[in-house]
């Protein structure tokens, strides 16, 4: 007798007279009202049965099955809740949301906060790239999707609604509303792991298609080991497009979706029609097969074609289809607040960008991408309109990621071909090979492989977008290890924090409960560790009979660690404390304005930017932010303005302790611009109607303590992230005086008034010009005069050879050469430069070319007779990396240097 999990056994099955069967094709237990039915109904162990026959009552759009699903639920005691972003800034441990419950881990799944409703239900946008290779090929396979849930949380002290109710709500749903006959929907029994939870599930299947899938999540899978879970969730996924498509039973799941941007898209590369029986069939195999070539193989087969006459016909509309998914995930991912960029979740973005734009020229056509992403932008605001504040950022991004596709194409031939060159003219290029062509130079590997073959070299592709997928899919785990002295404070209390219960405190009294070498341990502390980016504080301890300086204080887990420069105190005794005021006060400025500065950045730029770090020191602060291209000088001026804008207004700075599922209710996920911030209270720093973020520094209560904000600089420290350094309050200043110090020095040196500075320095540039001009035109001449003086000697046919010893610049001797040359067109130059590796320079005249003189060859040949190396072409050539001693002894053996020459002329 097979085991069956009493989760499977459920009350609709028995009233309704659901019957268990087993599929003899996949081997797993399923539940069905259809007496006749002997398969499970799931491919690929039975074709679509949907296409061209609808089994909804109706058709439904996007938006209307989104609805309609919603509504039912909320009328079914369900809390309907907005969307999440497809950026899973709460995670530390994924880029992208791939599915709903994503927005609920770890936090309500481990039972540290409460969900937002219980029950609830929503419709959560959601981007998966493990298929990327697939889409628009096999008629089903997408980058983005909505997942359509309800969720309950049940805990021991509230059961909510477990395995009964869900397969019910499911039963219903399909059944009442979407009116889809009972006999046509089963329930196979599954098993369901991810994000580190599992538990058992029902796949939902109707026509062969999975359209739901219903987990019982109740374990934590620990590497293989279940436990218990203190939440067992409701964890339901219904596939918006999916259901969409079985309610039109189109060919294929682009068809159901995308209609109006494939039709204007076809329209617009005049691209005719295909066949719809050609689509039927090669979506119903794709069902069945998971492999392309198999597909394509069976498919041709059935219709009388080769599989390169059916490659052909549907290349276009393979295109097609996938330009419709992609464009569709890029403006959901860029209006998320991603920056496409060489790292992390823009990397992703980026890849997406590229393949689109391949696939426009795959199709011949000159539309901007940028304008198709608008097309997408304005279907998602339909339904979603905050996407539309985002969109005038987003399309200047899409403009600026074309414009380097561009220029990477360019520059690509030359990047592959040094590549093969490099492999001593390889003639394969590896799936590895192709990945540091994308990942360095950002060339595709389509490119790659179609001017690869034109060299003749072959191309190992692989599956490499889902390579490249995989490995970008989520953030390398870094491993943090316990410092040796957090293992000696195992048995205490944590520290008491003063400097949150009051931030101006500077003094307090505390005992001492351990130390450990030169770190001291109490049981309450005003000094502020260092963290979030904010340097920490330093003061004095006092005891009885002794005095130290602590010069750093840190924290591990909830234990606060002074360190001190000098006498430690015993244990036991009572400290006095005393927190440096300055040191406090400018970071307390700095960390409150790089809140104000995120701020002002969001407004100008748009609600892209993101804190990628910053540090608050007490000299100066930086802020790294997201970004698509350079800050100009009238952004960062502007920036500036907004900041001190700030500053004057006088806007209160509160600080709240709050439960997580409030604080992300009140403020949203910009609440984690400094970061994930763990356990179920967070700390929000709140400047009133401008920022607020879960930050735990310490701030000014008003930002008119904070002062004068002088953004100093930007730089761009990696692809996407832009760095403000700035300063602000007493720091500012300082900063401005330094900076008026050096024009004062200046004014001296220059013996000009300061208002004068710019034109003083501006004439003695260009009599520095001058100058330099008529030194090079005088070193010119005398160094011509000098060459004419060295050894010269005839070889056949009239050439005449002339060599010279001459230290200085390879750039003038190469002018001289030049003169020498083209005054006597017959003359071979060779100029020997001294130095503590020797240089050459060899120069060839017209006649002497003619005659088969050729520069490259003879400063080769001369280099490697010396230790050296060199080549060129035939006027010029050069050499580097001379042995001193065979250099001179070569060119002062005239006949050894004829002998070398005589074999090269022709």
């Amino acid at each position: 007798m097979v085991y069956m999990s009493s989760i499977y056994e459920v009350d609709i099955f028995k009233s309704e007279g659901f019957k268990r069967k087993r599929c003899p094709s996949c081997g797993r237990f399923f539940w069905s009202l259809d007496e006749d039915r002997v398969y499970c109904g799931d491919q690929p162990c039975v074709e679509y049965s949907f296409i061209d026959n609808p089994l909804t009552g109706i058709r439904y759009k996007l938006e209307d099955m989104r609805e309609a699903f919603l509504s039912f639920f909320e009328k079914n005691g369900h809390r309907r809740i907005r969307r999440y972003p497809v950026v899973a800034r709460w995670r530390e441990d994924v880029y992208l949301v791939g599915a709903s419950i994503y927005a609920f881990q770890p936090w309500v799944t481990e039972g540290v906060v409460p969900p937002p409703e219980n029950p609830l239900t929503l419709s959560q946008p959601c981007i998966r790239l493990t298929d990327l290779p697939k889409v628009g090929r096999t008629g089903r396979h997408l980058t983005s999707f909505e997942m359509m849930a309800h969720h309950a949380f049940n805990t021991k002290d509230e059961t909510v609604y477990w395995n009964n109710e869900t397969v019910e709500y499911c039963y219903r749903f399909y059944r009442d509303v979407l009116k889809v006959p009972a006999e046509h929907i089963t329930f196979i029994e599954d098993w369901w792991s991810g994000g580190g939870n599992a538990g058992e599930d029902f796949e939902v299947v109707i026509g062969g298609a999975e359209v739901a899938t219903l987990v019982f999540m109740h374990y934590r899978d620990r590497n293989g080991i279940l436990e218990e879970m203190p939440v067992k969730v409701v964890d339901t996924g219904y596939g918006l497009e999916r259901n969409v498509w079985i309610s039109s039973g189109s060919p294929t799941i682009y068809d159901a979706i995308h209609t109006e941007f494939i039709d204007k898209v076809r329209g617009e590369a005049g691209i005719p029609r295909v066949d719809k029986h050609i689509l039927v069939e090669l979506s119903k195999a794709s069902g069945r097969m998971d492999a392309i070539a198999d597909v394509e193989y069976q498919v041709a087969g059935k219709l009388g074609l080769s599989v390169e006459e059916l490659r052909q016909i549907m290349k276009p509309y393979t295109a097609i289809y996938a330009l419709a998914d992609h464009t569709y995930t890029v403006a959901w991912m860029l209006c998320d607040g991603i920056v496409p960029s060489n790292t992390g979740a823009g990397y992703l973005a980026r890849l997406l960008i590229r393949r689109s734009l391949r696939f426009l020229k795959e199709l011949g056509l000159e539309i901007p991408l940028s304008e198709l992403i608008d097309f997408q932008i304005r279907r998602i605001a339909k339904s979603y309109p905050e996407v539309m504040d985002s969109r005038v950022s987003v399309l200047d991004m899409v403009c600026l990621e074309s414009e380097r596709y561009s220029k990477t194409l360019s520059e690509a031939p030359k990047i592959i071909e040094r590549m093969i060159a490099r492999g001593g003219g390889k003639h394969k290029l590896s799936l590895e090979d192709l990945v540091e062509l994308y990942d360095s130079y950002g060339i595709p590997p389509e490119f790659s492989e179609e001017y690869a073959s034109k060299l003749g070299v072959e191309v190992e592709r692989g599956d490499f977008y889902t390579l490249l997928a995989s490995r970008h899919s989520r953030p390398e785990e870094v491993k943090v290890e316990e410092k040796p002295i957090a293992k000696l404070m195992h048995d205490l209390p944590p520290t008491r924090t003063l400097y949150y219960e009051d931030p101006y405190m500077l003094s307090f009294k505390a005992k001492v409960l351990k130390t450990i070498d030169r770190y001291v341990i109490l049981d309450s502390t005003c000094f502020y560790p260092e963290g979030g980016g904010a340097v920490s504080d330093t003061g004095i301890i006092r005891w009885m009979g002794g005095e130290s300086r602590v010069v750093s204080v840190e924290k591990i887990g909830d234990i606060i660690v002074h360190m001190l420069d000098g006498a430690i105190p015993p244990i036991g005794v009572e400290v006095e404390g005393y927190v440096d005021r300055e040191r406090r006060d400018q970071v307390r400025r700095h960390h409150t304005a790089t809140h104000i500065i995120i701020g002002a950045a969001r407004r100008l730029l748009g609600p892209h930017v993101w804190q990628m770090g910053s540090l608050k020191s007490v000299d100066y602060a930086r802020l790294d932010i997201s970004h698509y291209k350079r800050l100009s000088l009238d952004e960062l001026r502007t920036l500036e303005k907004i900041a001190n804008d700030i500053v004057r207004e006088a806007r209160r700075v509160n600080v709240y302790w709050m439960p997580r599922e409030k604080a992300e209710s009140m403020y949203g996920f910009t609440l984690y611009q400094g970061g994930v911030f763990p356990g179920k209270i967070l700390r929000v720093v709140e400047i009133e109607g401008w920022d607020a973020e879960a930050c735990g520094g310490i701030h000014c209560e008003n930002t008119s303590e904070v002062g004068f904000i002088k953004i100093i600089r930007a730089e761009r420290i990696q692809d996407g992230i832009e760095r403000i350094h700035f300063t602000a309050g007493e720091a500012s200043l300082k900063y401005i005086w330094s900076i008026e110090d050096t024009i004062r020095s200046l004014s001296d040196m220059l013996s000009a008034p300061v208002d004068k500075l710019v034109s003083t320095v501006d004439n003695l540039i260009e009599e520095a010009r001058s100058l330099r001009r008529e030194v090079r035109r005088l070193k010119e001449r005398i160094a011509e005069s000098i060459a004419t003086e060295y050894r010269r000697f005839e070889l056949r046919e009239g050439v005449i050879v002339s060599l010279t010893s001459m230290k200085d610049d390879p750039k003038t001797i190469i002018k001289i050469g030049e003169r020498m040359v083209d005054r006597d067109p017959s003359l071979i130059a060779i100029f020997l430069i001294p130095g503590d590796v020797y240089r050459l320079v060899v120069m060839v005249g017209d006649e002497a070319r003619a005659k088969g003189f050729d520069a490259g060859k003879i400063a080769s040949i001369i280099a490697k007779a010396t230790g050296g190396i060199g080549g060129g072409k035939a006027r010029l050539g050069q050499g580097g990396k001379l042995n001193p001693t065979e250099a001179e002894k070569l060119l002062s053996d005239i006949e050894k240097v004829r002998s070398i020459l005589e074999s090269i002329g022709g």
